[in-house]
C-alpha cells in the first residue's frame, strides 16, 4: 500500500481525483506541506502531490527545502508521459509538484504509476 499526500491550492482536488480511480495500492489524504514533510521524512506516507498556479515553485517550497531536490520534481505546466513518471520514480523522486489547472491529466498519470509499484 502507498500512501499519498496531496498537499497546495488544489489538495482536495487531486485527491478526489485520484479516489475516484480506485486504484489498489493507493491511499490518498489530504495534507499541509509541513505535515506531509514531516511524515515523509518519517516514513509515515510515500509520496506527495502538490498543486500552485504555475506547479513552479509553491507547490514544492516547503518540501524541497526538508526533503532537498533529489526527492522532488515539479512538472510546472507540462504533462508527463506514464514513461516519463516511472522514470523518476526509479530515480527515487517522491515529491510531484503540478498545475492547478492540470490535475485531470497530470494526477492520474502519477497515481497509475505509484500503484503499478504498490502491486
Amino acid at each position: 500500500m502507498s500512501k499519498i499526500l496531496t498537499g497546495g491550492v488544489g489538495k482536495i482536488e487531486v485527491a478526489d481525483t485520484v479516489k475516484q480511480l480506485a486504484l489498489d495500492g493507493v491511499e490518498v489524504i489530504v495534507s499541509s506541506d509541513m505535515d506531509a514533510a514531516m511524515k515523509l521524512r518519517a516514513g509515515q506516507a510515500d509520496y506527495y502531490l502538490g498543486t500552485c498556479h504555475t506547479g513552479a515553485g509553491a507547490s514544492l517550497g516547503v518540501l524541497v527545502g526538508l526533503l532537498g531536490k533529489d526527492a522532488c520534481h515539479t512538472f510546472g505546466r507540462s504533462v508527463p508521459s506514464p514513461e516519463a513518471v516511472a522514470a523518476l520514480l526509479d530515480d527515487g523522486k517522491k515529491v510531484f509538484g503540478f498545475a492547478l489547472d492540470q490535475i485531470d491529466a497530470v494526477a492520474p498519470v502519477l497515481a497509475r504509476a505509484i500503484a503499478a509499484r504498490a502491486a
